[in-house]
């Protein structure tokens, strides 16, 4: 991979080459740990950047350096056009690895077309396995399409790493469930801590299930469970069961123990820049691009956002001027 200009490095020295691109707010679900069941306020069409603005915006981050992209939503699938977009972004001079994440409901139809694309791996988000439950938690009963495209996505030999929120109450009883995919399926089941992006303000109390009791959990029924080394950047920790074809991850996303290695820049469907998850965000990059920014102009603002990051996901709450976390919905800033 060659660049144009020197790579992006944030103010404490961190390479930055991973961007997570929202395409769009909208989802087909409604997690409640993501979104209120009722009363979204959507973006309006014309708030959302074009397709033609991001493919821009990626080709200046390639520039610098950045080579992986994933796309994420809201739901990606709800937007019209997205292989042709996801084709385009393949095509970029320096993006090598490009991702996607998706709740499954809409993506089995098009998985064929995914793996001819060059997707190299595909985040499948699922908390449980038990139809009841998955109704309860998304408020939706669509299940069997979301298990149409794991299986899908596994007979086309697309990596898939199933993202699992473990919630106190709701699906504590599936992490055993989950982890026993692994006995026989290639598939990372990663237990990700709740977060507190829940759209609803103050609802968000807190949580039990940190990164060391989903480990104790694991351990408890596992006790051949054994650490395997974690790839530079990780946000999980991953582990290994003997004799399984899988392997399990554990993401300490509420704790954030793994922000001194974070690679990430978030852009929202809308365009607005994050450095962290927990900012509110510094950049209006959709402002930038409609008012005639060039591409040098564009380049400068990543480099000054990034000059001025917070250390950590704590700094990142702690500088937020407008509102709580809990008053964002991951819908909304790509996760």
């Amino acid at each position: 991979m060659t660049t144009s200009n020197p790579p992006l490095l944030d103010n404490h020295g961190r390479p930055v080459n991973y961007l997570r691109l929202a395409v769009t707010d909208r989802c087909n679900l409604r997690c409640f740990y993501c979104m209120p069941e009722e009363g979204i306020k959507y973006l309006p069409k014309k708030a959302l950047l074009t397709y033609e603005e991001m493919e821009r915006m990626v080709r200046v981050l390639a520039a610098m350096g950045v080579n992986k992209v994933r796309i994420t939503g809201g739901e990606p699938f709800v937007r019209n056009g997205l292989l042709y977009f996801l084709g385009r972004l393949g095509q970029i001079p320096g993006i090598d690895a490009l991702h996607l994440t998706t709740n499954g409901v809409l993506t089995a139809p098009h998985v064929t077309e995914l793996k001819v694309i060059g997707v190299r791996s595909v985040n499948l988000s699922l908390d449980t396995l038990d139809r009841d439950r998955f109704r309860h938690i998304t408020r939706r009963d669509e299940l069997p399409k979301v298990l149409d495209t794991l299986f899908g996505l596994l007979a086309n030999g697309i990596e898939v790493k199933l993202n699992v929120v473990v919630m106190e109450g709701k699906n504590t009883g599936d992490i055993l469930p989950m982890a026993e995919l692994t006995r026989q399926y290639p598939v990372s089941v990663r237990f990700i801590e709740e977060m507190p992006f829940n759209g609803e303000g103050n609802r968000f109390a807190g949580f039990t299930w940190n990164y060391r009791r989903i480990l104790e959990e694991l351990k408890a029924h596992y006790p051949a469970l054994y650490k395997l080394a974690d790839e530079p950047n990780a946000t999980a920790y991953e582990y290994g069961i003997p004799g399984h074809a899988g392997r399990l991850g554990i993401i300490a996303a509420f704790s954030r123990s793994f922000c001194g290695t974070c690679n990430r820049i978030r852009i929202t469907a809308q365009g607005l820049l994050k450095t962290c998850l927990y900012d509110d965000g510094g950049l209006d990059l959709r402002k930038l691009l409609r008012t005639g920014a060039t591409d040098e102009q564009l380049t400068l603002a990543f480099r000054a956002a990034f000059s001025r990051r917070a250390k950590d996901g704590f700094e990142a709450e702690a500088r937020r001027s407008s509102h709580q976390p809990a008053s964002e919905s991951m819908s909304t800033i790509g996760g």
